[in-house]
């Protein structure tokens, strides 16, 4: 009795627990949003069914159902190569060169590149069919262009003015003298002398060697050294080969004018090659005058002086020309060549009479020309021998004298052979060669002007 009292109690409040939790629950939730309610009832619109492009498609005949069954297995693509030769690899090769120093010789210097005694004799063989490799001097370069096994492939000499001679290894040796094309290149220019004219040319921007050229036209007539105070100025014209940019050989004076205040000396120099020079004298001819050789440097002049050789203080009795050997050297005035053989310290010599009194050597020659005899006419600017060291030298150079009655003299304070070569001028020609050279001087400086306020504007 009493535990089904129990029983019925504990279902009567076990419902009204559940209708409790029931009624909280109804009372306490808050109402839906309209625009999430209406969002609930969108639904998307059916799919239609793709519609099929009424296309004439044919497929590959491979894959027709009478030529290929269905099930067979799809042919494989074939890979095409193209038979092409493979492109043949050069291979690298070893370039060396050098200049040749102060008493080398070929041999020495292909030797120091690594070049086998047998190679060097050909190579010499070969080079010394095209160029007397006894005229090879210190400047001159050796280019050798090698194989990785050091064999020679190319050899190149470089030598004067742009010369280069080449060899070339294959199956045969093959030798060529490959020689410029230049341009002549006219170039104008003013200094003004404040110490010396060496000085007064190179801070002017123009080739100092020309000094020497200016004191063998005028150290016979003018004093540099007692006339130069300072403030005198020098005009010159020169040519120069270019090949490019690059300058081949020496450049050479066409036109020169020293201003000394109350006199004007002017030099024209010829472009035919003979080194005729004619000089003047405020617009008139002074002389004519051929340099023994062109563009040297004057190494010593004459005077007592301590002889390089020997030691001691003795009289030089003429001037000395250092220039490379070979270089070719010519009679300075007209006359008849009187002598051609050796005299003991001068080694192999030429001398010219010039008159009855008068008579120039030109010593220490390495060559003299087979045309060349005894009794010969020659005149100002004809070569009659080569510069070399024959004799008593120290190196290649002409030693230059001239003899008044057979005594030694000044070769650039003597007259007698200004007097020898005027008697062969011509005046009229002399001053109309004057006034084009004025006016080609004239026109440079005016053009070099205006280019180089040009270039600073």
């Amino acid at each position: 009795m009493n535990i089904r009292i129990v029983l019925a109690s504990a279902v009567v409040a076990g419902a009204f627990s559940v209708t409790a939790i029931a009624i909280s629950g109804v009372l306490s939730k808050e109402p839906v949003p309209p625009a999430i309610a209406e969002a609930t009832l969108w639904t998307p619109d059916p799919l239609s069914m793709p519609q099929i492009a009424d296309y004439d498609v044919t497929p590959p005949a491979a894959f027709h159902a009478d030529n290929a069954s269905p099930m067979r297995p799809l042919p494989l693509l074939q890979s095409v190569f193209a038979e092409t030769a493979l492109p043949e690899i050069e291979p690298p090769l070893i370039t060396w060169s050098r200049e040749i120093a102060s008493g080398e010789t070929l041999d020495a210097v292909l030797a120091n590149a690594g070049i086998a005694a047998p190679a060097r004799a050909e190579i010499a063989l070969a080079l010394g069919a095209e160029y007397d490799l006894r005229r090879l001097r210190p400047g001159h370069e050796i280019t050798v262009i090698s194989k990785v096994d050091g064999n020679p492939s190319r050899v190149e000499l470089a030598v004067d003015d742009g010369v280069r001679i080449e060899t070339v290894f294959g199956q045969e040796l093959v030798t060529r003298v490959l020689e410029p094309d230049p341009e002549m290149v006219t170039f104008a220019g003013e200094a003004v002398i404040e110490s010396s004219v060496f000085a007064a040319l190179d801070k002017a921007g123009i080739p100092a060697r020309f000094a020497v050229d200016m004191a063998q036209m005028l150290g016979g007539t003018v004093d540099f050294r007692r006339e130069l105070s300072g403030g005198e100025t020098m005009r010159l014209l020169w040519r120069e080969a270019r090949d490019g940019n690059e300058r081949i050989g020496q450049p050479e004076l066409a036109f020169a004018a020293l201003n000394l205040g109350e006199t004007v000396y002017e030099i024209v120099w010829p472009d035919d090659g003979s080194g005729k020079a004619t000089i003047y004298v405020d617009g008139e001819v002074l002389r004519v005058f051929a340099q023994p050789v062109e563009g040297a440097r004057l190494s010593s002049v004459f005077g007592r002086r301590t002889h390089p050789v020997y030691g001691n203080v003795r009289m030089h009795t003429g001037v000395d020309f250092a220039a490379a050997s070979g270089t070719p050297v010519k009679a300075t005035a007209p006359g008849r060549v009187s002598f051609i053989g050796r005299r003991g310290g001068y080694g192999r010599v030429v001398e010219i009479a010039h008159g009855s009194d008068t008579l120039t050597r030109y010593a220490h020659l390495s060559e003299v020309p087979d045309t060349l005899e005894q009794g010969q006419r020659v005149m100002a600017g004809d070569m009659i021998g080569r510069v070399g060291a024959t004799g008593t030298a120290t190196g290649p150079n002409l030693h230059y004298e001239v003899l008044v009655d057979g005594r030694p003299t000044d070769p650039l304070s003597d007259d007698r052979l200004a007097e020898a070569a005027e008697r062969d001028a011509d005046d009229t020609a002399a001053l109309e060669r004057l006034a084009e050279a004025r006016t080609l001087l004239a026109e440079r400086l005016t053009s070099e002007f205006m280019q180089t306020t040009t270039e600073r504007l």
